[in-house]
C-alpha cells in the first residue's frame, strides 16, 4: 500500500516510524514532513487547509490510504472531505473532532451522560465569566480556551488575580486568536495525571499502554505551559483497578454517549485523566495520537499498526487483540531556547546519529537544509528510550540526548524521574 501521512511532527514521525516496519506498506508519503520523517518517506509541501489540493495529491500518487495526524485538519474536516471523495483515511470526522475542537461541546456532552469531570461554566461574554470569577471562593481554578490553543489553552491559576488575568487574555486580547472567544471555567483537580489511548471503529475499541506526559517548560512543573516536554509509559500511577474503572465509567460511557448522538467516532479518542481521591477524572479529551505521549506508546506497540489502521475502516476491531509488551518507554524533549514563546530556527544540529546508536530519534521541528540537519520548531526532537524497567529506558534516553547538541537547546532533566523511583 501506499500511505500517506498528514502532520510533521514528532507525532507524525513516531507514526511513519512504526508504519515503515508494516509488511502491508510498500511506499511512505508525508505532508508536510520534516528532516527526520523525509529519511523513510517522500515529503511534500502543500497547505493542510487546501483539502482540494490534498485530495488532487492523493490521487496522483495512488495513495491507498491516509492518516490524519494533528488535530487541526480533523477539526476543520478533512476526513469528511476524504470520505466524500471515496478516499480511506484514518481520523473522526467533524462533528466527532468536536470532542478537542469545542471544550465546551466535550464538557457538555459529560455532563449530560453523566462522565466523571470537574465542575464547570462557559462563557461566551468577558463580564460575565469576570462576575462569576468574584462568586468563586478563592484558591485555584482552571480557566480554558473553548477552542485548539497547541495545548496552551489550559491555564492553571492559583487564585482569582492569575484566573482574571488569564480570562483578559483570551478573551480581550485574543492571545490564541478565536479559540479563546468561549471559555470554561472549571474546579482545579489535584491528582497525577495519566492519559489513555483508545482505538475505535464506532463499535469497538482497543486501548495502547497507558502514558503520562509533562506540559511544563521546565523542571519540577515550573515555566510555562507547552505542548509537551517529554512522556513516559505504561505510567506507574494508574492501577490496574483505576484503568478497569476508567474503562468502565469513562472510555465506554464516552463512546456510547456519542453513538446516542448521532456521532460515529473511528480514530483515537485520548482520554487525559486526573486521578482524584474519589476517582479517574476526564480534564479533556483529543481526537488523535499525543505529542509526545505517541513517541512513547509506539515503540511498546507489538503489533502491525497498519494492520490496526485497517481494521478500523472495515469495522473489524473487534477481531485484534494486542499482546502486553511487558517493557517500558521514555521520551525526552530537546526544544529550542525560548519555547514555548519565540525561538529562532535554522540552528545546526549535531549527534543526532550518535544519539541513534542509544535511542530512538524522533524528529519534531527539523529540517535538512545544505547538507546538514537544522532546527524549523520549538521542539526540535524527541528522544525515547525502550528498556525492560522505567530506570534503565530513562537511562537510555538521557544518554543518547547528551549527544545532541545546537544552540540554545535545553530539556527537562526529570521525565518520569519521579516514577522510576515508585
Amino acid at each position: 500500500m501506499n500511505v500517506l501521512i498528514i502532520g510533521g511532527g514528532g507525532r507524525e514521525h513516531a507514526l511513519a516510524w512504526k508504519l515503515n516496519q508494516s509488511s502491508m506498506v510498500e511506499q511512505l508519503y508525508a505532508i508536510p514532513g520534516n528532516g527526520g520523517i523525509a529519511e523513510i518517506a517522500q515529503c511534500t509541501f502543500l497547505p493542510p487547509d487546501d483539502f482540494p489540493a490534498l485530495i488532487r495529491f492523493v490521487r496522483e500518487q495512488d495513495i491507498d490510504f491516509t492518516v490524519v495526524g494533528p488535530e487541526q485538519p480533523l477539526v476543520a474536516g478533512l476526513v469528511d472531505a476524504f470520505e466524500e471523495a471515496g478516499l480511506p483515511v484514518f481520523g473522526p470526522n467533524q462533528a466527532a473532532a468536536q470532542m478537542e475542537g469545542s471544550k465546551i461541546f466535550a464538557k457538555r456532552l459529560m455532563k449530560k451522560y453523566g462522565i466523571p469531570t470537574a465542575d464547570f461554566a462557559e462563557f461566551d461574554d468577558y463580564t460575565r465569566a469576570s462576575q462569576y470569577l468574584k462568586t468563586l471562593p478563592e484558591g485555584p481554578v482552571v480557566v480554558k480556551a473553548d477552542g485548539l490553543a497547541a495545548g496552551k489553552g489550559s491555564i492553571v491559576c492559583q487564585n482569582k488575580a492569575e484566573a482574571e488575568a488569564a480570562l483578559n487574555a483570551l478573551m480581550r486580547r485574543r492571545v490564541f486568536q478565536a479559540a479563546g472567544a468561549r471559555v470554561v471555567i472549571e474546579e482545579c483537580m489535584s491528582g497525577p495525571e495519566v492519559s489513555i489511548f483508545a482505538i475505535t471503529d464506532g463499535r469497538d475499541y482497543l486501548t495502547l499502554t497507558p502514558a503520562q506526559d509533562f506540559k511544563r517548560a521546565l523542571d519540577n512543573d515550573q515555566g510555562k505551559n507547552t505542548g509537551g516536554m517529554g512522556s513516559y509509559a505504561p505510567t506507574v500511577y494508574l492501577s490496574e483497578e483505576d484503568f478497569q474503572r476508567s474503562i468502565r465509567e469513562i472510555i465506554e460511557p464516552t463512546l456510547n454517549a456519542l453513538q446516542s448522538e448521532g456521532i460515529t467516532y473511528k480514530g483515537v479518542l485520548y482520554a487525559g485523566l486526573m486521578l482524584t481521591e474519589s476517582g479517574p477524572r476526564v480534564i479533556e479529551f483529543n481526537c488523535r495520537f499525543g505529542d509526545p505521549e505517541t513517541q512513547a506508546v509506539l515503540p511498546l506497540l507489538n503489533y502491525d499498526l497498519m494492520e490496526i489502521f485497517q481494521a478500523v475502516r472495515w469495522q473489524e476491531l473487534g477481531k485484534i487483540r494486542l499482546p502486553e509488551s511487558g517493557r517500558s518507554a521514555v521520551c525526552v524533549v530537546a526544544a529550542s531556547d525560548g519555547y514555548p514563546d519565540a525561538y529562532k530556527i535554522r540552528k545546526l544540529i549535531l549527534g543526532i546519529e550518535q544519539a541513534q546508536q542509544k535511542a530512538l530519534v524522533f524528529h519534531a521541528g527539523t529540517m535538512r537544509d545544505n547538507g546538514g540537519m537544522r532546527t524549523s520548531g520549538g521542539r526540535v526532537l524527541g528522544v525515547t528510550g525502550v528498556g525492560d524497567s522505567l530506570a534503565s529506558a530513562r537511562e537510555q534516553a538521557y544518554r543518547a540526548i547528551e549527544r545532541i547538541r545546537f544552540v540554545g537547546m535545553f530539556y527537562r532533566k526529570d521525565i518520569a524521574l519521579e516514577a522510576s523511583q515508585v
